[in-house]
């Protein structure tokens, strides 16, 4: 039979390799070893930590939320006294000037040839309730005359107030104070949703490895079990018990599942290097998914969930943005279409002389005020018009965001309906794996003792195979499915510090959930740098370990939370 031609083939193949090998082992040198490969088992705990660490994707949100975070930096440094040191030094002048003689009249080119020395000092202060502008500065400057004689004269303000107030204009200051801490925050929470998304697709990436590996050993133990089948249905057939046709089906399963081992070894392969990839890790590092099969018993509550996600999520607060820019567009086309006017006034000492002594004795007061308007008299509506365009953009945003909120609503209720329905089908999926597995052992048994057939046999391990696949992928359903807060609450223990899921927009952050690996880089390095003096020098030589505290402080950025 063609079995028995196999084996005979394959026992005098390996007995003249046996022979061959010393002789080969003499004429040829020794091959290069192969770059050893890293095993590496991985729970989805530190997969979710290995992506929210090092992959490209949390890099990219790390670097957007700094970007935003010096943003709001910067505000803040605009609302604060501003110390600036200025000046112009050896600026010399040889030149004509046209030049009229104020008594004749006639004009004149006359012969400019000075040195010129300025120096500063001023203070700065924006006011964000009225949009003007205080500075407070002091100034020197000398002059050097070298024709038509040579003089020294000096120019001194030793102290000069002055103030910049624009009217009935618009307070870029006033727009900014309530725009920018939201955008800031915006950007926090953008942050923290942006690392919900990294945790998400390293679930996916973690799950479809997974699966690759679970239908690859199915394959092997089907290829394994079959051939064990097969030998039994050899001897069957000799005794009568089953049919030739029978015996071939067996055979065309053998051979089914060994091409199915190739299959899905390429697909371990395919999945391994995605994601060794978005993990960073190198191609010679194999990872061997651990799964926690045990299902989280979780309750949510609709109510408790649209609060949280409208608290916490950046949904809200974007719209709250929009509307403050469309309410801004508003005021700026209110004060451009109008009337408008600036105040300038300063007060403070001066003093020239010849000598620097004499450049600040005897100080003279020295007032300026002055007032600029501009009036439009008739500009055809134009003014009339802006005013009524950004009132328009200002109602369609507002009916916009109403029905983002309506659809927002809709989807949460949606998430939560499938999630709570997608654990029902987890725990009916896992029932049906523990059915299709003791169906397989009692048929595989039966078919060895003579009572199942060949068909029958083959429909079981199909079954069994369909409801293994079906449960892992069920489990990765509930997992991307899962509100982030539940699952912190219910998971097992070592999974509490590491699943952070969320779906889609919603997050459920809350004040003590705010985690080291989700936290702004700021408030994590300020975490850091306290529990660095916490930790003494024994501690950390006896231990060898860092102490990574799970809750944060107030920090730079302004996020409090619980130590």
């Amino acid at each position: 039979m063609i079995p028995g031609i196999l084996r005979k083939t394959s026992a005098l193949l390996a007995g003249f390799a046996l022979l061959a090998a010393p002789a080969l082992s003499q004429n040829t040198t020794p091959a290069p070893a192969e770059t050893r490969r890293l095993h590496v088992e991985l729970t989805l705990e530190e997969a979710i930590r290995a992506a929210q660490e090092q992959s490209i994707a949390a890099m990219v949100a790390k670097y957007t939320f700094l970007s935003s975070y010096w943003s709001f930096r910067s505000f803040r440094a605009s609302r604060l006294p501003s110390l600036n040191l200025s000046g112009e030094v050896l600026s010399f002048d040889r030149s004509l000037r046209l030049l009229q003689d104020y008594d004749t009249g006639e004009m004149r080119y006359l012969e400019n040839y000075n040195l010129q020395n300025t120096i500063g000092l001023s203070i700065r202060q924006n006011i964000a309730l009225t949009g003007g502008t205080l500075q407070l500065y002091s100034s020197l400057n000398r002059l050097d005359q070298f024709a038509p004689k040579d003089s020294k004269s000096y120019y001194s303000q030793p102290i000069t107030l002055s103030y910049t107030q624009p009217l009935f204009a618009y307070n870029q200051f006033k727009w900014d104070k309530k725009i920018a801490p939201k955008e800031y925050e915006l950007a926090k929470r953008t942050y923290i949703e942006a690392m919900e998304d990294v945790t998400t697709q390293a679930v996916s990436y973690y799950f479809a490895l997974l699966l690759s590996k679970t239908r690859h050993e199915i394959a092997v133990k089907n290829y394994d079990n079959t051939k064990a089948l097969y030998a039994i249905a050899e001897k069957r057939l000799k005794l009568g018990s089953i049919t030739h046709d029978e015996l071939l089906q067996l055979q065309l399963r053998m051979l089914n599942d060994s091409l199915s081992i190739n299959d899905t070894s390429l697909e371990v392969r395919e999945q391994q290097m995605r994601f060794n990839s978005y993990l960073r890790y190198n191609e010679n590092v194999e990872v061997a998914p651990v799964l926690d099969d045990r299902i989280p018993a979780i309750d949510i509550d609709y109510a408790m969930v649209l609060d949280k996600a409208l608290e916490n999520s950046s949904f809200d607060i974007g719209n709250q943005i929009q509307m403050l820019n469309a309410e801004s567009d508003i005021a700026r086309a209110r004060a451009e279409r109008g009337a408008s006017a600036t105040l300038n006034a300063r007060f403070g000492l001066s003093q020239t002389g010849e000598e620097f002594r004499t450049a600040y004795s005897n100080l003279l007061d020295q007032e300026v005020v002055g007032l600029q308007f501009s009036i439009p008299i008739f500009d055809w509506g134009m003014g009339k018009g802006r005013v009524r365009m950004a009132r328009a953009k200002a109602e369609i945003v507002r009916n916009r965001i109403e029905q983002e909120e309506i659809d927002y609503r809709h989807e949460i209720y949606t998430l939560i309906e499938q999630f709570l329905n997608q654990r029902n089908q987890c725990a009916v999926a896992g029932r049906a794996l523990e059915v299709a597995e003791r169906r397989y052992s009692i048929a595989l048994e039966n078919f060895r003792r003579g009572t199942v057939s060949v068909t029958d046999m083959n429909t079981a391990q199909t079954e069994k195979d369909q409801a293994n696949q079906t449960y892992v992928s069920a489990l990765e359903l509930l997992l991307l499915a899962a509100p982030q807060d539940a699952l912190r609450l219910h998971l097992p223990d070592r999974h509490q510090r590491g699943v952070r899921q969320t779906h889609q927009r919603i997050t459920l952050w809350t004040d003590t959930s705010f985690q080291h690996s989700s936290a702004p880089p700021c408030c994590r390095a300020a975490a850091d740098r306290k529990a660095k003096r916490r930790t003494t020098a024994t501690t950390a030589s006896a231990t060898g370990s860092n102490t990574t505290p799970s809750r944060w402080t107030r920090c730079g950025c302004g996020v409090s939370r619980a130590s």
